[in-house]
């Protein structure tokens, strides 16, 4: 290589250097030193100019309070001690000058850095890293960086962030002196659905002196509103379906415990709480042992969980409800003591505070419909686990031998038994599976809501009111009462509140069971 294409090269590489590393000196002294003022000015100023990543390393350097300023030089020090020139990227000589000081960021000092430094990612590759952006400065946005924001507008590829990009140029406009910006940006805003559009057009609303602009003004919050109105209503729709999910988990067990064998179980809530129970146990052996399937404990947890309590339910009905079977108020005695008993023996072995349960990451976050409607991964899931226990069950009922046996004991015992069958394992086997299903909800559960030895008390009487609204024996009655009252709790809650709301509940279900004693759906035949 000659020395001529030596020297040419050498000049490219330092005017590519020095593309690469635009912020001064001087920027980066003003940035870090003197007061609060002048270094938002400063600021302001080095971001409107360039949207570097040099400028964006320094930024991020200052809020991680890692920048110290000597008198003539800023240098950057790194997560291994080594130091750099804030302006060129060169290596400083170790180590730094005694008279190197730390620079000191107050809160509005680091709000403005935040800010800036989610303008400087407007130009990110990532576009996760632009959408974060722009959210962030959704509520930071000011006329001075109205320049970045256009730059980014015409450069942004994505039309669903360039149009967000168009509403929070909008949202710097409205306050603009100049009339026909104003005008134009809120027309612009009325195609928003954030509730942070909305509260800045009505602040708008009041400063706004032309009477023309206020009604336009006025004509986009009523948009806006109209949206988001709509965004509650379908959030009010999907929290009530997944707690008609939850309450016919809860119930399906009670369904063929009380709806089937006629037996009156108060232990059912705490077949719910052994449910969880076993979740955790099987959360803290992944958390030990299999650290790394930690993800999918929550597979392992579901037939754990159904076997722990289908486990206590073949016991209880052995040793005590088989006894009972013909006396629902001996049962209903019975059981509510047996109740008291496993919620005391789960405070002797865990504790009476609740107990941690965790998501998995894939059950973690959720699904953003809109601003105001955000569908949770694990209520999601819940409400599919739901569906697919529901089928299970329905399946084993109708179609397998045990589910036959287990109609013909309940519908006739006698002609069951002179038949063959041996009613009194079929009951074992019958009752198992109802305390299996309870302790499938308790799995559910753990994955909403906090685990303690009273988590199955919040769920006993809702269950109880399902299977009866529903129709005792009827496991279609169970589905639709569940949702029903899933529904109408939700859609009673957001009118009345919650208290007033269960009682409403409650004071429906008396008055609905006075005209209709037989529930939903009705036995039918010659048995009914």
């Amino acid at each position: 290589m000659t020395p001529l294409l030596r020297g040419l090269l050498a000049l490219l590489m330092a005017l590519l250097g020095a593309g690469a590393h635009a912020l001064t000196q001087p920027q980066a002294r003003a940035i870090a030193d003197g007061d609060n003022d002048a270094r938002v000015q400063a600021l302001s100023e080095a971001v409107a100019q360039n949207g570097d990543a040099a400028l964006a390393a320094y930024v991020q350097a200052m809020l991680d309070d890692a920048v110290r300023v000597t008198p003539d030089r800023v240098f950057i020090v790194k997560k291994d001690g080594a130091a750099v020139d804030a302006a060129t990227g060169a290596a400083a000589a170790a180590p730094l000058p005694d008279d190197a000081q730390d620079v000191t960021n107050n809160n509005r000092m680091r709000r403005e850095l935040q800010a800036a430094l989610a303008a400087l990612n407007l130009f990110s590759p990532d576009r996760a890293a632009r959408a974060a952006a722009i959210k962030a400065l959704g509520d930071e946005a000011d006329e001075s960086r109205l320049p970045l924001l256009d730059k980014a507008y015409a450069a942004e590829g994505d039309q669903n962030l360039k149009q967000q990009l168009g509403l929070l140029r909008a949202a710097v406009l409205v306050a603009s002196p100049e009339r026909e910006k104003r005008l134009e940006a809120a027309q612009l805003l009325a195609g928003s659905g954030e509730p942070a559009t909305r509260a800045l057009l009505m602040q708008r609303l009041d400063a706004e002196a032309d009477p023309e602009l206020r009604t336009v003004i006025a004509g986009a919050i009523r948009q806006i509103e109209s949206r988001l109105a709509w965004g509650e209503r379908a959030g009010v729709l999907v929290t009530g379906f997944s707690l008609g999910s939850i309450l016919l988990l809860a119930a399906l067990g009670l369904a063929i415990t009380y709806g089937l064998m006629g037996v009156i179980n108060m232990a059912h809530g705490e077949l719910i709480m052994i449910g969880a129970y076993a979740t955790y146990l099987v959360q803290n052996a992944f958390r030990a042992w299999l650290p790394g399937l930690f993800d999918y404990y929550i597979l392992l947890a579901i037939p754990a969980s159904f076997l722990a309590a289908a486990l206590v339910g073949a016991v209880l009905e052995r040793l005590v409800i088989r006894w009972l079977y013909g006396r629902p108020l001996e049962t209903l005695l019975a059981t509510w003591g047996i109740s008291l008993v496993l919620m005391q023996g789960v405070r002797t072995l865990f504790g009476a505070q609740n107990v941690p349960v965790e998501n998995p990451a894939w059950l973690s976050g959720g699904v953003a419909l809109a601003s105001n409607l955000t569908l949770p991964y694990n209520r999601l899931a819940i409400i599919v686990f739901a569906a697919l226990v529901l089928a299970g069950v329905a399946l084993l009922i109708s179609k397998t031998r045990l589910g036959l046996f287990v109609r013909g004991v309940t519908q006739n015992r006698r002609m069951a038994a002179c038949v063959g069958i041996h009613t009194a394992r079929i009951d074992t086997w019958a009752f198992a599976l109802g305390a299996g299903l309870a302790g499938l909800a308790g799995c559910a559960l753990s994955q909403v809501g906090n685990v303690g030895p009273d988590l199955g008390q919040g769920y006993i009487v809702d269950s109880f009111m399902v299977v009866v609204l529903g129709g005792v024996g009827q496991l279609a009655g169970t589905v639709w009462a569940a949702l029903g009252l899933g529904l109408l709790n939700k859609l009673l809650e957001g009118w009345a509140g919650a208290v007033l709301a269960k009682i409403m509940v409650l004071v429906f279900i008396v008055v609905f069971i006075q005209k209709r004693p037989q529930g939903l759906f009705a036995l039918k035949g010659r048995e009914a």
